[in-house]
């Protein structure tokens, strides 16, 4: 856990580098664009697998790693570095090579404030088309969605007749809402949640990325709302309410993995894309679930859903 609080701690002040360097303007801009991403990580014959912080995310790296090892890939892990706002700066700056990505989520990121069409998979391609840089590449996205959502207890549900994010626009100011503290700098989030439902909270809690803390928070009505992702197996363990999207705030949110360029080689591609095939929403669910409730190891979680597959 150390070595990856001190490796969070770098990527973040590299980010926080190049962000300051390029003005802000350019989510993707680096220092130094001629050599930005052009060897990888640890050179052309390792695949450095990062994740972003949350136990989904360290999932989908963990089975990233294993279907490339399964196809003789050296591979070299790098998990829970931190949100997306680190882990791009990380493959833009060479730290690490491939993440498992959102696609709707990265279009927003690399959008800014702009509003974008994440409506559909193929507006969320044709999106990324335009704002994807040369050196980093996007593979197949697969079936499985999991989408960033707000959510109540039912109690609470209840109690202000809570069904749809709309319904929050005149009681949010009674309400606190827990979230990661990138939260309130994103347009899926804080920021969209006020242009497109008009929606003000009367507080934001920064807590962890729909981990324990958040759904703690929101259990002891430490918050009354939290942002937890869709496939998270706790919100039907806990019976807590998700609150639908009408707007389409949150868009598409097709898991695709993202790699540096230098890195996308034919056997590269074929091992992922293999993957990418056989995840659905409901296995992403499954998987998920033996980590955070049935508290298997990630790697052990990983290697059941490659057999059970046929990818190993």
């Amino acid at each position: 856990m150390q070595r990856r609080h001190l490796l969070a701690l770098a990527l973040a002040g590299t980010a926080a580098a190049a962000t300051a360097a390029c003005g802000g303007s350019d989510p993707l801009a680096t220092s130094d664009p001629t050599t930005a991403g052009t060897d990888g990580a640890s050179g052309r014959n390792t695949v450095v697998v990062g994740s972003a912080n949350f136990p989904e995310s360290e999932l989908l790296a963990e089975m990233y790693a294993q279907v490339l090892e399964a196809s003789g890939i050296t591979v070299e892990r790098r998990f829970s570095i931190g949100a997306r706002e680190v882990y791009v700066r990380a493959l833009q700056d060479g730290s690490i090579d491939l993440v498992p990505e959102y696609n709707g989520a990265l279009l927003a990121y690399l959008a800014g404030n702009d509003a974008v069409d994440a409506s559909s998979a193929e507006a969320v391609r044709d999106g990324l088309q335009d704002k994807l840089p040369a050196t980093l590449s996007l593979l197949t996205e697969a079936a499985a969605q999991d989408k960033d959502s707000l959510v109540v207890t039912s109690a609470t549900a209840q109690r202000y007749d809570l069904t749809s994010i709309a319904d929050l626009t005149p009681v949010a100011g009674d309400l606190v809402l827990g979230a990661g503290p990138e939260y309130a700098e994103r347009r899926q989030g804080l920021l969209g949640l006020a242009e497109v439902y008009d929606v003000t909270f009367k507080e934001f809690r920064a807590l962890d990325a729909g981990g324990p803390l958040t759904v703690g928070a929101l259990e002891d009505d430490t918050v009354q709302v939290a942002s937890l992702l869709s496939t998270d197996p706790v919100i039907a363990e806990r019976g807590f309410s998700t609150l639908t999207d009408p707007q389409n705030l949150f868009g598409v949110q097709n898991v695709v993995p993202l790699i540096t360029t230098a890195k996308n080689t034919t056997t590269v591609t074929e091992a992922l894309n293999a993957f990418s095939a056989t995840l659905t929403t409901e296995k992403l669910t499954a998987a998920v679930g033996q980590v955070t409730i049935d508290r298997k190891s990630t790697a052990s979680a990983a290697t059941a859903y490659l057999q059970d597959n046929d990818l190993l």
